[in-house]
């Protein structure tokens, strides 16, 4: 059972990205995904979390309208597009999964089943 974020890398102020998450060993198709970020020298934050049929998201404020978060079951795999990115959305990246059907909106706040390991995500000015 695994979560394997991807997509990180090095942009430019008002770049873009897309990061993805995807799951082996086990299906998302009932599973809540989080995106989460953590800069050096802070607490790590939710960014984004998504409903296990993708019909609702939160967003922390400071990337709504920026952010998208998308996903296809199918494919058993989870996007954040990351678009007009700036030097404060450097952070190292994580997905994580919760078994779960209905979205809240303290998915921040869920003690999550699953992890993936972070992608770094590096935003020059």
């Amino acid at each position: 059972v695994q979560l394997q974020a991807s997509g990180g890398g090095l942009v430019q102020a008002g770049g873009s990205l897309r990061l993805s998450c995807t799951a082996s060993g086990f299906s998302l198709d009932y599973y809540a995904i989080g995106w989460f970020r953590q800069a050096p020298g802070k607490e790590r934050e939710g960014v984004s979390c998504i409903s296990s049929n993708g019909g609702s998201a939160y967003y922390k404020d400071s990337v709504r309208g920026r952010f998208a978060v998308s996903r296809d079951n199918a494919k058993n795999t989870v996007y954040l597009q990351m678009n007009t990115l700036k030097p404060e959305d450097t952070a190292v990246y994580y997905c994580a999964a919760k078994e779960k059907l209905v979205l809240r909106s303290d998915c921040f706040r869920w003690q999550y089943d699953y992890w993936g390991q972070g992608t770094q995500v590096t935003v020059s000015s």
